[in-house]
């Protein structure tokens, strides 16, 4: 059985721990500082740490990985086309890897960086800055079209997949998703429930495809509703998905 849970980290980033509870070895996604990853294995000595899965090469995604390696002997995959200082395998789109007995299928995700993957085991997803909690990523490196693709392409995962992303961004992406669909009643429930979330100090990840689909104005292009609010912020008759896409990535640039 493999448990996973969420190690925070600078102001808003989560460290993913995957545990194996049966062996005792455990896994980090994106470890952007060593300090959370080595405090958890202080406090818990009888667990080691096995692999490092990289989605991407921004500084808060990997700052931690070469002290946890040189401490650990951690294994560490990472995106084949980024430049990762330390690394053990570099894996690409449809690549399959084994971690703590999960098989994991690797989705190139260009967009947020070109080389992003992402990590998908049956009902979980771990996606890095492409899909966020009512968002996605800024497009930093890629194109719109690159960006409403691999959104497209984790679109067609189960409903049930858990959506393990990188960041706490789920209050401030509600605020646009309300923006761009004021009437939707599934977005307001989703207000109320990460308010309270917060308010307990609880972490509002992970997310599933389902809800994604429901309150995230970014996988819902082909809705009349978000269409006419991208013409509208655009001044432009956005007729394809991937030009509501465009036109509600820009409008959240400046929202």
């Amino acid at each position: 059985m493999i448990q996973i849970s969420a190690l925070p980290a600078f102001t808003d980033n989560y460290l993913w721990l995957l545990k194996n509870l049966k062996t005792k070895h455990c896994a980090v996604v994106d470890p952007g500082v060593a300090s959370p990853v080595l405090a958890w294995l202080a406090q818990n000595p009888a667990w080691m740490l096995r692999d490092i899965l990289i989605t991407h090469y921004h500084y808060d995604h990997v700052g931690g990985v070469e002290q946890l390696k040189i401490i650990t002997g951690a294994k560490v995959y990472c995106p084949a086309n980024e430049k990762i200082p330390t690394w053990d395998v570099a894996i690409q789109n449809n690549d399959r890897i084994s971690i703590l007995g999960w098989d994991f299928d690797i989705y190139s995700l260009p967009g947020h960086t070109l080389g992003h993957i992402a990590y998908y085991h049956q009902g979980v997803l771990f996606c890095g800055d492409t899909l966020f909690a009512a968002g996605c990523g800024r497009l930093l490196e890629g194109t719109p079209e690159q960006m409403y693709s691999s959104l497209q392409r984790l679109a067609t995962l189960p409903a049930n997949t858990l959506v393990y992303c990188a960041h706490e961004y789920t209050q401030s992406n509600l605020k646009f998703a309300q923006a761009v669909e004021p009437d939707n009643a599934d977005i307001a429930e989703r207000v109320t429930n990460v308010k309270k979330l917060l308010a307990r100090g609880k972490v509002t990840l992970p997310s599933n495809l389902a809800l994604e689909k429901r309150t995230n104005p970014f996988l819902r292009t082909a809705e009349i509703s978000v269409k006419q609010k991208a013409d509208e912020w655009s001044s432009f008759n956005n007729r394809f998905g991937v030009e509501v896409f465009t036109s509600l990535r820009a409008w959240k640039d400046k929202f």
